[in-house]
């Protein structure tokens, strides 16, 4: 199986990397032409919490590669959400009938990249190790988590078990027959995700902050609520375990917070100990994937009528973060407290 990454950042050049590493034929593409020169001319480095390792590659920029017409076997789409269509759309007149394209993003993105192949070329995937770009060639690795790989339609496919056992020289990659259950479940778990991402502090803390609990698993609630509407059952991974937050009425206290304990002290012992989210917004200074991932959920839930005044409230404060108009600060984590406190409920309009 010959593999495109198509984004050579964090997932895309950690997962590439290990591949190459172990003899498999890989093409990175990514549109940094600086961070292609430093791979051609260096090879891409992977600094990890076990190891530190680096692999020559090729890797082109789009344009290059497109001039190259290959023949696109699988492709591994690791762009962020909101490039989806940008990223695949030169590469469209390569893609032939045995053509797949895996989605290594955060959100919902197998729809949107179906819509452009169609859903038969189109394998989901739910990926959760982080990672972060440094620098032309450059990525920090947090280590080993989960993945899974999975059909749109439940079927357990030959192709996908192929792709596990090429994986497995990352880690113990696995096949479900629920990819949409994980993806909705990493949904729920992004809610809390952008939360931490309102103030300067690392992850474990803000989940620790016990005054802010309830108003957090709430927030993860209206998602959750979404999922259920849909008629999706999300799945836990990691030490995130949605059946403890929702459904609200069977919600156990005291086990929820041994569980969220467990959950921070596993961010606290990752080498990344605060979110992309943040890294997109303190370090890197442009737009998170918050309009790709957050808000078709609030649409959805828009049509489902649920209210989610927290999901809301968040996503305002993360795009004011985003343009400059707020900085990172406690107090808008107590704005979505009062939020809750208030019992305000509205459903969000488009």
């Amino acid at each position: 199986m010959e593999i495109t990454v198509i984004g050579a950042g964090a997932i895309g050049g950690v997962l590439g990397a290990h591949l190459v590493r172990a003899g498999n034929k890989v093409t990175f593409c990514d549109k940094d032409q600086e961070h292609v020169h430093a791979m051609n001319s260096r090879g891409l480095r992977i600094e990890g919490p076990d190891e530190t390792f680096t692999v020559e590659c090729d890797a082109y920029t789009p344009e290059q590669l497109v001039k190259k017409k290959p023949a696109l076997d699988a492709v591994f789409l690791s762009v962020k959400a909101q490039h989806t269509k940008e990223a695949l759309k030169p590469f469209l007149h390569l893609i032939e009938e045995e053509t797949k394209v895996v989605s290594f993003q955060n959100g919902l993105c197998e729809n949107e990249i179906a819509s452009l192949i169609g859903r038969d070329k189109t394998i989901g995937c739910f990926v959760n190790f982080s990672a972060d770009y440094l620098e032309p060639g450059r990525i920090l690795y947090g280590g080993v988590a989960a993945l899974y790989l999975g059909e749109l339609d439940g079927q357990i496919s030959q192709r996908v078990k192929d792709l596990q056992k090429i994986l497995q020289c990352w880690g113990p990659a696995q096949v479900t027959d629920n990819i949409w259950g994980y993806l909705w479940g990493k949904m729920s778990y992004a809610g809390l995700l952008y939360a931490t991402a309102l103030v300067d502090e690392t992850m474990a803390a803000v989940v620790r902050k016990m005054e802010l609990r309830e108003t957090l698993m709430e927030l993860c609630s209206e998602i959750l609520e979404v999922a259920d509407k849909e008629g999706v059952k999300p799945i836990g991974f990691d030490d995130w375990v949605p059946e403890l937050v929702y459904p609200r009425v069977t919600r156990n206290q005291s086990i929820l917070d041994q569980q969220l304990e467990k959950l921070a002290q596993r961010m606290a012992a990752n080498k990344k100990t605060k979110s992309g989210i943040w890294r997109d917004l303190a370090v890197r200074k442009r737009k998170t994937e918050i309009d790709s991932q957050l808000v078709p959920i609030l649409e959805i839930g828009a049509h489902h009528r649920i209210p989610m005044p927290l999901t809301g409230l968040l996503v305002s404060l993360i795009k004011e973060i985003e343009t400059g108009t707020i900085q990172m600060d406690w107090d808008h984590l107590y704005k979505l407290k009062e939020q809750y406190e208030s019992g305000e409920k509205y459903a969000f309009k488009p």
